[in-house]
């Protein structure tokens, strides 16, 4: 039982260095880690966080990158009723059809949609910034130790590039990204108004909207967390039962 118990606490305090540890990004630059509510074997989701998350992505992200594997119906679970779903799904149109004579036609959007590009297709989002913007549904899974990653990114970006590193025109120095990035630095102070009135330094919004893109990923985090906590607490009361039964068949045996 005592090494049962030593095991699944160490266990448990693996994930979570795993989890928060930072890892060297490109040319030994170590990456930022502000530390995640959902990070660690414990870790949780923290609901305000997503909600000024999705804000960030909605108001900032979206005007550029896509999200098409959440539907806005999904939004419920970063704390947006009914109404505000229908709402932001019909900001944007969606082409649909056909119809009765054969056409396509536009519509608002409907909370069933995915969530709507801001470009029809890649090659039109690749004409406006020289090369397609990616979808953000999965990229907090698409690096080893990616919400880190991507919080380094859209903090480090600098005005000055070091000696000897030369930015092609149209691109910014990232310490980061090598050796340039075609997106412009995506946050500032204010770029936002928090609803919760949270104060919106960059630090701030990067985190959050981090928060929110690691749901994208990863939506069944909480459950897969709380599954994994009931486990490992119906293998400790097994492995009780079944020391208490050895016990119990063993106990006229002498040696």
């Amino acid at each position: 039982m005592r090494n049962y118990l030593t095991g699944a606490l160490a266990l448990a305090a693996l994930v979570g260095v795993s989890a928060t540890t930072p890892v060297q990004a490109h040319e030994g630059v170590e990456l930022l880690n502000p530390g995640f509510s959902f990070d660690g074997f414990l870790g949780r989701y923290d609901k305000a966080a997503l909600a000024r998350g999705f804000q960030v992505f909605h108001e900032v992200c979206s005007n550029c990158h896509s999200l098409n594997l959440v539907a806005y119906r999904n939004l419920s679970a970063v704390g947006l009723s009914e109404d505000e779903i229908k709402a932001v799904a019909a900001e944007r149109q969606k082409q649909d059809g056909p119809a009765d004579d054969g056409s396509y036609f536009q519509r608002p959007g409907r909370p069933a949609d995915a969530y709507i590009a801001p470009f029809p297709n890649e090659k039109a989002a690749a004409a406006t910034y020289g090369a397609a913007p990616p979808d953000l549904s999965l990229m907090a899974k698409a690096r080893h130790n990616g919400p880190n990653y991507i919080y380094s990114l859209m903090l480090g970006f600098e005005d000055t590039p070091p000696e000897g590193v030369t930015v092609p025109d149209g691109k910014y120095y990232n310490k980061y990204f090598s050796p340039a990035i075609s997106m412009p630095p995506p946050l500032s102070d204010d770029v936002v108004t928090f609803k919760d009135g949270t104060k919106a330094t960059k630090e701030q919004e990067a985190k959050d909207v981090v928060t929110f893109l690691n749901w994208a990923a990863e939506p069944e985090l909480d459950a897969r967390k709380s599954l994994g906590l009931k486990v490992l607490g119906f293998l400790a009361v097994f492995t009780v039962l079944l020391y208490a039964l050895k016990r119990q068949i063993w106990k006229d045996i002498h040696h």
